[in-house]
């Protein structure tokens, strides 16, 4: 495993981490103790970064990775969690809700302190708000030792410029903004950098897009989209290979990026994504594939 130092928090991070999305069964049914020892493969095999929200599950994810993480010592991992968005279209980014939130996930996770608290997708509140109030109480919180650092998510990227120009965050987590079908998140990174903040990219299968069994019924990308990531993995099968492995090792090879998280309940798929790692990326199917998605680049939803 390699690990970078995540902008300005100093925290040394896996670049494949853990996104305990998987443990809310957002993508299937899971067997909580299979769920509990992926985590603790994940941490096994090197594994530092663990990130989850109160929204996953509606707050099972952070239930179920609380029991995993009771076995595991503090100092083997950095935890993230998050703020803000709690339903389908529950939000509330008030400074009251986010403080009693914080010690609500506390409790959940069974741990003392937060490495990295993020304002979660934070283009459906007010960014304004964000600035104003919901960051300046996140750094009130930090003074008191609950939480390390501060960060935003979402999934447009103009809100980073917007919010990072305003108020001091130490982070942001984009997702399906690096991955084989869009590497719109290039376009930012140089801004990122400017303000030294950590870089956090996730979905780098762009939400089931780029799998063999292709995306999930709830998927909101275009048939265009589907249609193009389809013929990509298609293609790749014919080819004996897996478009998850290409995908995956795609996005990892991306230096400027800090880490990127990969969702599972599963030990063997966690331990199958590791070894990916290992391997060298086929460059002659990467091509191909990329000229399959070109017509479709960088569009999104």
């Amino acid at each position: 495993m390699q690990y970078r130092t995540l902008g300005k928090t100093g925290l040394n991070v896996s670049i494949l981490s853990f996104g305990a999305s998987s443990l809310g069964g957002v993508f299937r049914d899971i067997d909580e103790q299979e769920a509990i020892r992926t985590v603790h493969t994940a941490v096994d095999l090197g594994i530092n970064f663990i990130d989850v929200s109160p929204y996953y599950g509606l707050t099972k994810a952070e239930t179920v990775l609380g029991k995993a993480l009771l076995e595991i010592p503090r100092d083997k991992y950095f935890l993230a969690t998050k703020v803000g968005r709690y339903g389908a279209a529950e939000f509330d980014f008030s400074a009251a809700r986010v403080k009693a939130s914080i010690d609500e996930s506390l409790r959940r996770l069974n741990v003392d302190h937060i490495d990295l608290i993020q304002c979660h997708d934070i283009e459906f509140g007010d960014l304004d708000q964000i600035v104003n109030e919901t960051v300046p109480a996140l750094r009130e919180i930090q003074k008191s030792g609950k939480v390390r650092a501060v960060g935003i998510t979402g999934l447009p990227l103009h809100i980073f410029e917007y919010v990072a120009t305003r108020v001091e965050v130490d982070s942001i987590l984009s997702y399906c903004h690096y991955s084989l079908n869009d590497t719109a998140l290039e376009g930012s990174l140089s801004f990122l950098e400017s303000k030294h903040l950590g870089i956090i990219s996730a979905s780098p299968l762009s939400m089931g897009l780029l799998t063999q069994r292709g995306a999930p019924s709830w998927h909101p990308a275009g048939q265009e989209i589907q249609q193009a990531c389809a013929r990509a993995a298609a293609h790749c099968q014919s080819r004996g290979a897996d478009i998850s492995k290409l995908a995956l090792q795609f996005s990892l090879a991306q230096p400027r990026i800090h880490t990127t998280l990969v969702g599972s309940a599963s030990p063997a798929n966690m331990a199958k994504s590791v070894g990916w790692l290992e391997e060298p990326i086929d460059t002659q199917l990467l091509a191909e594939v990329r000229d399959i998605l070109a017509p479709i680049h960088n569009q999104t939803w």
